[in-house]
């Protein structure tokens, strides 16, 4: 969480991957970052432009004064379904055990994208008692 938002620091962190040619196999703009971008009423050129030369306090203070405005309430809202999203269709759901799996078949309680980033990129992710989606 940064500035009030879930995944914006992950987004600052990949815009300055993209900027510096260090990005990797991951993607900028993802669907996760579009669905920020979409929410703050920002383009990703928009944003990556923005992320140039400024610390992430700055990003913080440049969002708030562009992005489309939004109450507390409504981001608390926002960030309580980016991170209960999971795969929505059989193929996204494919996709994501598959990934799942290679990590640790073991953790069948991580059903949520955000959880396997946090999987993949070696986060501690507490046990889960959810119910399994519709799509396993």
């Amino acid at each position: 969480m940064l500035g009030g938002y879930v995944h914006l620091a992950r987004m600052i962190d990949k815009c300055r991957a993209a900027r510096d040619g260090t990005l990797g196999e991951y993607i900028y703009p993802c669907p996760l970052d579009q669905r920020l971008l979409d929410f703050l009423g920002l383009s990703a050129d928009q944003f990556l432009e923005a992320v140039d030369a400024r610390s992430d306090e700055e990003i913080v203070s440049w969002v708030h004064q562009h992005a489309r405005f939004h109450t507390h309430e409504e981001r608390e809202h926002w960030n309580a379904m980016m991170l209960a999203l999971g795969p929505d269709t059989s193929e996204k759901w494919a996709f994501f055990t598959a990934i799942r799996d290679r990590l640790d078949a073991r953790r069948t309680d991580i059903i949520t994208w955000a959880d396997l980033l946090d999987l993949e990129e070696q986060r501690p992710v507490p046990p889960r008692h959810q119910p399994q989606s519709d799509f396993s």
